[in-house]
């Protein structure tokens, strides 16, 4: 039929790089499964809006499990480390861009589950919707498998990075407020210029201004990461971080 979904991929490849063999594979459906697929046949009758059969209630648990498993992993790697560094650490490996890494490395752009709209506007290739699904499929994995397997994916995945990122990470606001306050200047204002795209899918555009100097702006697909985005450009731009310095 002109404009349906192509079929999935074998999702048993997936589940080769995913490190676990799925006993109830509808997990890992939802896990893929995008809210812009879902038709008005396939709502539950207990959410109108079709959340329950989405990846969106999935994606909350993952993130929890994520964050858990990672804050495991720093304590033990860096057992000297201060709690603002580890916090850092944590900040820089659990962001969206840092799980859109992940998911592209295990190929979860391609099984994505797209409606028509959402697919023609590049969906796949977005990247709050790619670290969203990777943070679903963790807690598919955790619902059909338990921790141990959980655990296992996020090691395989994100110990390299964790173990690549050797000098503390710093968060760009944080580190864009310590500058202002360091010069006594007021603490930077930030300001919505402006927000596109469906609900599903928003993108912002964010500027930060700092007394005395121009703004900057950047975009992001929610307000933290365009502003996090704009911070950092400010900080390029008046020479206080290298181009390298927030990778």
């Amino acid at each position: 039929m002109a404009g349906s979904e192509p079929p999935l991929p074998d999702l048993s490849l997936l589940e080769a790089k995913l490190g676990h063999d799925f006993k109830e594979r509808t997990l890992l459906v939802r896990a893929l499964t995008h809210r812009s697929a879902l038709s008005t046949r396939s709502v539950s009758e207990s959410d109108k809006t079709g959340r329950d059969m989405s990846y969106q209630r999935l994606e909350f648990m993952g993130d929890r499990i994520l964050a858990f498993v990672i804050a495991e992993m720093l304590l033990t790697h860096f057992p000297d480390a201060e709690e603002g560094e580890l916090a850092r650490r944590l900040t820089g490996l659990v962001r969206n861009e840092t799980c859109a890494e992940v998911a592209d490395e295990c190929g979860l752009p391609a099984c994505i589950i797209l409606g028509d709209g959402e697919r023609r506007a590049g969906g796949r290739q977005k990247a709050a919707i790619i670290g969203d699904v990777c943070e679903a499929v963790i807690a598919a994995i955790y619902f059909d498998g338990g921790m141990d397997p959980a655990r296992r994916f996020v090691d395989r995945y994100w110990r390299p990075r964790m173990e690549s990122w050797t000098k503390p990470l710093r968060d760009p606001k944080t580190a864009l407020q310590e500058w202002a306050h360091g010069l006594r200047r007021p603490t930077p204002l930030y300001h919505e210029i402006s927000r596109t795209g469906p609900d599903h899918a928003l993108s912002f555009v964010m500027e930060v201004r700092v007394e005395g100097t121009k703004p900057s702006q950047g975009s992001g697909n929610s307000k933290r990461e365009a502003e996090q985005k704009a911070a950092s450009a400010f900080l390029v731009r008046e020479g206080i971080w290298e181009q390298d310095d927030h990778d």
